[in-house]
């Protein structure tokens, strides 16, 4: 799904305007606030969060709402209680006449998704809580320098609160939020907000939790971890995990480790992740592939042969890209342009065609027979042609060998320009350029990719500058260490 849903409008019982959205089939999963930063209208247009809701509704029915006092909802009537966010979340489920729903406990909503399942137990059927404690997060030293901040200057206050809330996000996504969070709420609507809920707690609510719920908390903040074992403790069916990643919030990065562990939970079956279409002026990161000396091979093979060397290029290129959430943006023969919302799982997805062809090419190279002694060779050759589309066949000797198909592979990081279901600029043509200078079975990646993906585990080896045609400045080239000692 990539249209935007219809916001509407729920009245709460003591008169107040609640905007949501719902999207998707399958039991309901409600998303509360990160109150008072909501608005669910600019989270559906940010990439990564539609992302996130797009693959969280791929079997659920996904409920997202705007508490009162930000984003869409009523901006004339703070939320000055607990109450009033357990009132928003009622007037929401009322509306959608849902009776049983999973509840999805958010940050700064944590304290009031607990209060909501121990006293409504024979609604909540499920609890996730996410970096999430009893009491109020807006507490302490910093959240008092950010208030007195605040007064004085909102932009510079928004900056440094995105650069707490995000952990080690990449700066690009780092101010992306800071601007977000002037959409949702102006500084008198955040500071009302952080009066009326400095010292909220819910605590008193977490032995009444009946519902099985699961804790779940980035394992790089140790203070965090330390609170969500706590909570865990304090419910009787609850258990905890913690998820590796750089950013707090869970629709950054690597979304589908977390997925998985809430897809388990919930009972929802295990989907592979689907492509998003590219998104004007979102950061993505462009994979190109080309078979290498796909004109020499044509002469050496036939085009019926080379035609069909291509195909299994292009079958095990678009598994990859389907395994990986890659979107296909077109082919060329004999190569591909696709597009990632994020840099590790393009990278992911360019290891895995590598490996995949070099699989493919052991399979075929081990079933191949050597076809010289035989008195049907050529009628044969034509044979393993098509049934081993990776092994060149010799055409002096008829034997087949895994001399193998070799692809190069190049990928970028930008913000490129979507028109007519196709991607254009200079992130693009950088992607394009950097596939023409690797060899066959090489993976070269830009420094913005080697950047965006620090932390995660892959290994480079820096190939200097290179003059890439059209570009006055050279640009740095690092090659992936994808390959076992053995490969």
């Amino acid at each position: 799904m990539t249209r935007e849903p219809e916001v509407r409008y729920a009245k709460t019982s003591d008169g107040v305007s609640i905007a949501y959205w719902a999207i998707g089939d399958g039991p309901a999963l409600v998303l509360m606030p990160n109150t008072p930063l909501s608005n669910v209208q600019a989270e559906w247009r940010s990439p990564d969060r539609r992302r996130w809701f797009q693959r969280l509704a791929e079997g659920l029915t996904v409920v997202r709402y705007d508490h009162r006092g930000s984003g869409l909802s009523d901006r004339k009537v703070p939320v000055k209680s607990l109450d009033d966010m357990l009132c928003d979340l009622d007037a929401v489920v009322d509306r959608l006449r849902i009776e049983e729903f999973a509840l999805f406990g958010y940050f700064s909503s944590g304290p009031a998704a607990i209060a909501y399942a121990a006293r409504h137990p024979e609604r909540v059927s499920r609890l996730i809580l996410w970096m999430a404690i009893a009491k109020s997060l807006l507490k302490g030293p910093r959240a008092g320098v950010l208030r007195s901040l605040g007064q004085l200057d909102w932009d510079t206050a928004s900056r440094i609160f995105a650069e707490l809330a995000m952990g080690r996000a990449h700066p690009e996504v780092t101010r992306e939020f800071a601007e977000f969070v002037k959409v949702c709420v102006t500084w008198a609507e955040a500071a009302a907000f952080y009066e009326a809920f400095s010292a909220v707690d819910a605590t008193s609510d977490v032995p009444q939790v009946r519902a099985p719920t699961l804790v779940l908390t980035r394992a790089s903040e140790r203070d965090f971890v330390d609170s969500a074992r706590e909570l865990a403790a304090g419910i009787d069916d609850a258990r905890i995990m913690l998820v590796e990643g750089e950013a707090n919030p869970p629709h950054i990065g690597d979304i589908e480790p977390v997925l998985a562990v809430i897809n388990e939970f919930l009972g929802v079956a295990a989907q592979s992740p689907a492509a998003v279409a590219p998104v004007a002026g979102a950061l993505q990161t462009i994979l190109f592939t080309d078979v290498e000396g796909s004109t020499a091979l044509t002469d050496r093979l036939g085009d019926a042969a080379a035609r069909e060397v291509l195909r299994q290029h292009e079958r095990l290129t678009r598994e990859a890209l389907r395994a990986h959430g890659g979107s296909e943006v077109k082919t060329m023969g004999d190569g591909f342009m696709a597009s990632f919302g994020s840099a590790t799982k393009a990278l992911e997805c360019a290891i895995a065609i590598q490996k995949a062809i070099v699989g493919a090419r052991r399979r075929e190279g081990e079933s191949a027979p050597n076809l010289a002694s035989s008195t049907e060779s050529q009628d044969k050759s034509s044979r393993v042609s098509e049934a081993s589309p990776l092994l060149h066949s010799d055409p002096k000797t008829k034997t087949a060998h895994p001399e193998p198909i070799r692809v190069r592979i190049g990928l970028n990081a930008g913000e490129p320009i979507a028109e007519d279901e196709d991607l254009f600029g200079t992130a693009v043509i950088v992607a394009a350029r950097i596939a023409a200078q690797a060899s066959g079975g090489e993976i070269l990646v830009s420094d913005v990719v080697r950047q965006l993906v620090a932390g995660k585990g892959f290994l480079f080896n820096d190939r200097g500058e290179h003059a890439l045609k059209g570009f006055e400045d050279p640009v740095r080239v690092f090659a992936v260490r994808w390959k076992d000692e053995s490969a």
